[in-house]
């Protein structure tokens, strides 16, 4: 039996995969299911089914970009669903895992990649956000808020959802009329904006993203704020002053484990004693770990997901009192 077929039939046991190659007959796995979607697979070459083999989840993601993996009955999603509800992270199955030769290189590679140093850093947020405006008009609101949304209520739409975050993000901290506020990662200024209009704060939004800075100066001098709203091209490490209030919403993913002690002091130094901070991140279900290898490669090089654990070793001894953790999951798109 070929290594496919083997690495098939243990992925896929409830729905039905049907597979077609190359001078091959076709094979069906699993069996029919009617909490699951039935899906063909078309090989177009003789080398997929290897590649599959020695890195399921990566190959499969490359190989469909390629056109040399076609799903030929059901789509991209119907087979996500299938693979995935066959492989509850749960029970601790990883089928989709890739072999252990492959992890081991994967596995030293992305550790040393997570050494994210002022240049290295620069060039991963190159590689993510110095694309088209374009691009994130199609699937962002109005603000090009790039982190989930706060739904109050399941029906809102993503415009509303995305105005919810931000109060709720203003809520928490607290801001009253004339503070000074650091928003690390400020994206395209969104919540920078926000912030001024809603609570007459002073605002400097830091970031590495030349796209992101353009737009968000643009933006504040078109409202007239730009004396008050302010964007900076640089390192969270060289920002320097005195902060009432600092705020990051999904910037910390690019920080990197062997960073989140430097990072989390300096926002310890820039604020002032009465400060207050709100950390925004995508966490991670389990415990520590890397990141896969399709997403570093071709999402966020150098990014990294932390478990909570890996955050709170982070601030140890610094003096930070933890106030409030808010698990986002059910808000999440």
């Amino acid at each position: 039996m070929a290594l496919i077929d083997l690495f098939l039939a243990r992925a896929v046991k409830r729905g039905r995969l049907t597979l077609l190659r190359p001078d091959k007959p076709a094979k069906t796995f699993g069996a029919a299911d009617p909490d699951f979607p039935d899906v063909t697979l078309r090989f177009a070459d003789r080398a997929v089914a290897g590649r599959i083999v020695r890195n399921p989840a990566t190959a499969a993601g490359e190989l469909y970009m390629d056109g040399r993996m076609i799903v030929e009955d059901g789509d991209i999603m119907d087979l996500v669903r299938l693979l995935t509800a066959n492989d509850k992270w749960e029970k601790g199955q990883n089928n989709l895992e890739p072999s252990w030769l492959v992890r081991s290189v994967g596995s030293v590679k992305h550790r040393v990649d997570r050494y994210n140093m002022e240049r290295r850093s620069k060039r991963n947020v190159a590689h993510h956000y110095d694309l088209s405006a374009r691009l994130y008009d199609l699937f962002l609101d109005a603000d090009r808020q790039y982190s989930c949304a706060y739904y109050t209520d399941p029906d809102n739409t993503l415009e509303q959802a995305q105005q919810d975050k931000l109060a709720h993000i203003a809520a928490k901290l607290a801001i009253r009329p004339g503070m000074r506020v650091l928003d690390i990662g400020c994206g395209w200024g969104g919540l920078a904006l926000y912030l001024h209009d809603k609570l007459g704060c002073e605002v400097v939004g830091v970031t590495l993203s030349e796209e992101q800075i353009k737009i968000a100066r643009e933006r504040a001098e078109a409202k007239g704020v730009a004396d008050k709203v302010t964007f900076e091209l640089i390192d969270y490490r060289r920002v320097q002053g005195q902060f009432d209030r600092i705020v990051s919403v999904g910037m910390f993913e690019h920080v990197g484990p062997p960073q989140y002690r430097t990072f989390l002091r300096k926002c310890r130094d820039l604020m002032t004693p009465d400060g207050v901070m709100l950390l925004h991140t995508i966490g991670r279900l389990g415990g520590p770990g890397i990141t896969d290898d399709f997403t570093a490669k071709y999402i966020f090089p150098g990014g990294y997901n932390p478990a909570l654990s890996e955050i709170v070793r982070g601030y140890e001894g610094l003096k930070f009192f933890p106030t409030d953790i808010e698990v986002l999951r059910v808000h999440y798109a």
